[in-house]
C-alpha cells in the first residue's frame, strides 16, 4: 500500500507526553504531545514538537520553563480533554480533574498522576516544517517508586505507558522485551 507523505507518522507508535508550563501571571497550561525524545546524555536534553500557535510554545517564550509529564494507559481518557483549546490561561488540568504538584527545579507544576517527570529549561528551539521543535535542558527528573524497577529501568507491565499512533487510536498493554547487545 502507498501512503501519500503527511501518513508516516501514522506507521510509527510515539510515547505521548504531556508538558506543562506556566503563563506569565501563573497560570498553568497542560497538553499531549507525541512527537518527543531524549536527545543527549551530556548534557542532559529533551525535545518535542509544537504547533507554534499553541499556548505551551506562547508560555516557553515568554519564561522558558517546561515540565515533561510521562503519561499511562489510566490517563489515556484525559488526552480528548487536555487537547482542547480553552481560552488562553484556562488551566487543561483543573478541565482534566488532574492534580497539580510543585516542581523541583522549575516554576510550572508537575502532575501528580503522571507516572514519572522531566523538568526543563529552554536551550534553544528551531522551527521545522510546520512546528517548533523545542530543546529543554534537564534541570529535575523523577519517576514513582511503584514502576520503577531496581535494574534502573521503568516496568512497563505496571506504567503502562500510553503511546500514539494518530488521531484517537493509541497502543496499550506492551509487554516488556529484553535482546542481549551483540
Amino acid at each position: 500500500m502507498e501512503l501519500e507523505g503527511k501518513a508516516y507518522p501514522k506507521l510509527l507508535v510515539r510515547p505521548v507526553v504531556v508538558v506543562t508550563t506556566i503563563s506569565e501571571r501563573g497560570v498553568p497550561n497542560a497538553a499531549p504531545f507525541s512527537f518527543n525524545s531524549p536527545i543527549s546524555f551530556e548534557p542532559a536534553l529533551y525535545g518535542f514538537s509544537c504547533n507554534p500557535a499553541h499556548d505551551t510554545w506562547k508560555n516557553i517564550r515568554e519564561n522558558g520553563e517546561f515540565v515533561v509529564n510521562v503519561v499511562g494507559k489510566d490517563l489515556g481518557e484525559l488526552m480528548h480533554v487536555l487537547e482542547t483549546d480553552y481560552p488562553y490561561e484556562e488551566s487543561e488540568i483543573e478541565h482534566a480533574g488532574l492534580t497539580e504538584e510543585k516542581a523541583k527545579a522549575v516554576k510550572p507544576p508537575r502532575i501528580k498522576e503522571a507516572m514519572a517527570w522531566i523538568e526543563c529549561k529552554l536551550e534553544k528551539y528551531v522551527e521545522l516544517g510546520d512546528h517548533i521543535w523545542i530543546t529543554g535542558r534537564v534541570l529535575a527528573v523523577g519517576v514513582k517508586d511503584e514502576v520503577w524497577k531496581k535494574e534502573g529501568v521503568i516496568d512497563v507491565e505496571k506504567a503502562k505507558p500510553l503511546c500514539h499512533i494518530a488521531g484517537e487510536f493509541f497502543a496499550v498493554d506492551m509487554k516488556e522485551a529484553k535482546y542481549k547487545r551483540a
